[in-house]
């Protein structure tokens, strides 16, 4: 309990936290030294899928050398005297988790559905024919949009931005600026989410737009972007509110 007294209140650590099912999570998260262990597993969780029950975490220096297990869940992680740009590695001990077997990582491991052309265009309804009819009453809703399409919006918002994405007010931070043919015309604005809220890892119809951990990533156009000073949510501070 001392140790936890002598800390200050705004005191934390930059540390680099990377998973052993899921080679491409090395995302730097920031931990107040005053969190407990069990809550640091519970900040993880939301950030990688692994249960805490069945996490295991080590704490390497910036040498890649193992300082300790961070084995007692009551005790704050100022015990273990982290520093800025250390590793946090998290070790998943339940066979059957979600992050195991490269589900989160490779997507050619999940099977397609597939629906033959017959049968799609027997269904009463289904994208293309909502498609034909909007452009049946909206001619000009398929016309080809600029190049410079919403550039104007763009000026203001540059890699390394937090940010605020509607819908839902999702915070992270801005991770590309610019042109995305594959996805249509005009400008486009790369988002690494806080939370596992995206749909990839920054790879989008296969091209490489920005790197960050799978399921964070997420391409928007920017009207739905508000860059400012949006911290990353504490959840347990949320849980804490009367």
């Amino acid at each position: 309990m001392a140790s936890l007294l002598h800390l200050p209140a705004d005191d934390s650590v930059l540390l680099v936290v990377t998973h052993s099912n899921i080679k491409s999570f090395s995302p730097e998260i920031r931990f107040s030294l005053q969190m407990s262990v069990e809550a640091v597993k519970e900040k993880l969780w939301r950030k990688c899928g692994t249960a805490v029950e069945s996490m295991l975490l080590e704490l390497h220096d910036d040498a890649g050398s193992k300082i300790a297990d961070l084995s007692d869940n009551l005790r704050p992680l100022g015990f273990y005297s982290p520093q800025d740009r250390y590793r946090l590695h998290i070790i998943d001990l339940d066979p059957s988790s979600v992050t195991s077997g490269g589900w989160l990582e490779d997507t050619s491991l999940v099977e397609k559905y597939t629906i033959s052309e017959e049968a799609y265009s027997k269904l009463d309804s289904n994208f293309r024919k909502f498609k034909e009819k909007m452009i049946s009453q909206n001619p000009t809703h398929d016309k080809k949009l600029a190049d410079n399409y919403m550039e104007e919006l763009c000026a203001n918002i540059k890699v390394g931005d937090r940010c605020e994405v509607e819908p839902g007010a999702k915070r992270g931070v801005v991770k590309f600026v610019g042109k995305a043919e594959a996805l249509g015309p005009g400008f486009w604005v790369g988002i690494q989410y806080d939370e596992p809220l995206g749909k990839h890892d920054g790879m989008v119809k296969g091209i490489r737009f920005f790197e960050c951990p799978p399921g964070h990533g997420a391409v928007v156009r920017p009207d739905k972007v508000k860059v400012g000073d949006f911290p990353e949510r504490d959840p347990f501070e949320e849980e804490e509110e009367i």
